[in-house]
């Protein structure tokens, strides 16, 4: 039987992409000078993951296992061209900020590997609510290590939110740091490696704190 919180936790926290497994971590660390950036490469990954993910359940019944990884980067490929094409036509601008990072989707680990050990053995909704619930985990590790590098680095929060919403969204823009001349370290790749290194760190505190509550509330008081 089929445990769909098991599911969704998986996905967002206990066998997070960008944390636990550690996948995906190129343009995670490359992107994330921004919340902005981090949020439309974060999208990208999540559509990527449901619509690869739709397909390779909905005809894992019909491919060999010889074929089947071929198979999947094909349809994975195909997707990531697709979306590619989409935010060049709509997010013209985001588009040219994140660059390279959205046709290298298609080397994502995270995505191949989902398709290859749930998607290729599971039916249509489990691997819906499994792309969901892995690309959530995955953009918001991305949005907040953004915000992190954003805020140090810049001196502000959702900066060129323009790009992603429209002129409108210019209001979006928040300045934690007036007049802040910047840490140039934290938009550096040193930055983006010692950001995530604390994230990590935090949710492994967060993980003992949880494991080890049970067992105090046994101990006599």
């Amino acid at each position: 039987m089929i445990e769909y919180n098991k599911i969704v936790n998986d996905g967002l926290w206990r066998n997070n992409a960008g944390l636990v497994q550690l996948l995906g971590l190129c343009p995670l660390l490359a992107v994330t000078t921004t919340t902005i950036n981090g949020l439309g490469l974060g999208i990208a990954t999540t559509l990527t993951l449901i619509i690869s993910n739709l397909m390779v359940s909905s005809i894992r019944n019909f491919i060999t296992s010889e074929i089947r990884i071929p198979v999947f980067v094909m349809i994975i490929a195909c997707t990531v061209t697709g979306i590619e094409l989409a935010m060049n036509a709509w997010f013209h601008e985001l588009f040219l900020v994140l660059g390279i990072f959205i046709p290298l989707i298609v080397t994502n680990c995270a995505i191949i590997g989902r398709a290859e050990a749930f998607a290729s053995r599971n039916s249509l909704l489990p691997s819906l609510l499994d792309a969901i619930s892995m690309g959530i985990g995955f953009t918001l590790i991305l949005i907040l290590l953004g915000g992190m590098r954003e805020i140090f680095g810049f001196g502000t929060l959702l900066a060129q939110s323009d790009l992603m919403f429209g002129e409108g969204a210019s209001w979006m823009t928040m300045t934690i740091i007036e007049d802040y001349r910047g840490f140039l370290l934290a938009i550096l790749p040193p930055g983006a490696f010692i950001g995530l290194g604390l994230i990590i760190a935090a949710k492994n505190r967060i993980d003992m704190r949880v494991s080890a509550a049970p067992l105090s509330n046994m101990l006599p008081q």
